[in-house]
């Protein structure tokens, strides 16, 4: 897991990862920090969203009803337009540690 922005040193093993043929698989925290980090990285190295939709967004704060309010300003999530508005309309806030099961279980 990575706190915050990834490093330069993680941005240039990411990009030569993706140089061998691997396929990137990035999840983030469902706020508007998280959407952020996940643009830059974007900008840095071609990755899939990994249960980083509005679909997965909708489905978790449907599961979740105590979640936090989403704070901060909003920003737009280009692998996926309707991620942003999902976030506005609902108004809260999903860490990544809400969903670790759901990523385990995704690695079993």
């Amino acid at each position: 897991m990575v706190l915050g922005q990834p490093s330069a040193a993680a941005h240039t093993l990411l990009r030569h990862l993706h140089e061998d043929g691997a396929r990137l698989l990035y999840h983030g925290d469902f706020d508007w920090g998280g959407l952020r980090i996940a643009t830059v990285l974007l900008r840095s190295v071609p990755w899939h969203p990994w249960r980083y939709t509005a679909t997965d967004y909708r489905a978790v704060a449907a599961a979740n009803p105590s979640l936090p309010p989403l704070t901060g300003t909003p920003t737009e999530a280009p692998w996926d337009p309707a991620l942003a508005p999902a976030l506005t309309e609902l108004g809260v806030r999903v860490e990544e540690e809400t969903v670790l099961d759901l990523l385990l279980a995704d690695l079993a």
